[in-house]
């Protein structure tokens, strides 16, 4: 294996916004504006990807789709899909430069990684006007990655397809994929990165998959903490995780230890 050239890392979730929660806000108004109320577990789920896509799995699953089906008499078809996605977008901008706050231990995270010499990648479910919110707004707190990927600059292939990290490989001069790393808060995440053929780490503290504030997750005792973990640990595990950190700051002695030190992965 070379030695570790990119990573590539996501933003919701696992860079900013702490616990993923400016799109459950805007997903949950938009499916409740069309008589549908879905479950924060429903909301998760799908997290991470394009999110069209994102809409479209919410319709599939069994029990929303019984509350459309009620509600409107049919099946829900590709215009009820672009309906609650006009909705959810409006929602989602509203409050957007909000969530675009760096979670803790990332920036100090990002400076120690190009100090190791790696190139700081990234990939998003977000749309370029999303993302024409979220990355200055980062940038003026401290957060900037060398590039960034929308599904938009893939023909919105967005997750769980490869695209976008073939597209960091491309615009920062990495040409084999054993010197890339993919870091995410969420299952499409691994996905994403296990479908490139890269290796693939889940982070637990501000993800998707915990759904917690930072002071929920502090407020937990240390017998639920552990608890929690443990379930997030093994749901990256079974999306195919390489392996899973506790917090992004574990990052540079994880790759330290497998890729600087002569370790194996």
């Amino acid at each position: 294996m070379g030695k570790l050239k990119l990573v590539v890392l996501d933003w919701a979730g696992t860079t900013v916004d702490y616990g993923c929660f400016a799109p459950v806000a805007a997903f949950d108004k938009a499916f409740r504006a069309f008589g549908v109320q879905p479950t924060i577990d429903e909301i998760r789920a799908p997290m991470g990807m394009l999110k069209r896509d994102h809409i479209r799995t919410m319709l599939r699953m069994e029990r929303l789709a019984a509350q459309w089906q009620e509600r409107t008499g049919k099946a829900a078809e590709e215009a009820d899909v672009e309906a609650i996605y006009r909705v959810f977008e409006e929602k989602l901008m509203e409050s957007l430069s909000d969530y675009a706050v760096p979670k803790p231990d990332v920036i100090d995270t990002v400076g120690q990684l190009r100090e190791m010499g790696l190139k700081i990648g990234s990939t998003t479910g977000y749309t370029d006007s999303m993302m024409a919110v979220v990355v200055p707004e980062a940038a003026r707190q401290g957060y900037a990655p060398d590039y960034w990927c929308s599904p938009d600059s893939v023909d919105g292939f967005g997750r769980p397809y490869p695209y976008m990290i073939f597209r960091n490989m491309q615009q920062l001069g990495i040409a084999d994929v054993r010197e890339v790393i993919k870091v995410g808060d969420t299952v499409s995440d691994i996905r994403e990165g296990k479908q490139a053929g890269v290796l693939s780490l889940g982070v637990m503290e501000g993800s998707s998959v915990l759904g917690l504030t930072q002071a929920e997750f502090e407020a937990l005792s240390l017998a639920d903490r552990a608890e929690a973990c443990a379930k997030a640990r093994q749901t990256f595990l079974d999306a195919g995780a390489d392996d899973v950190l506790q917090s992004i700051r574990e990052l540079p002695a994880w790759i330290r230890q497998r890729h600087f030190d002569g370790g194996n992965p």
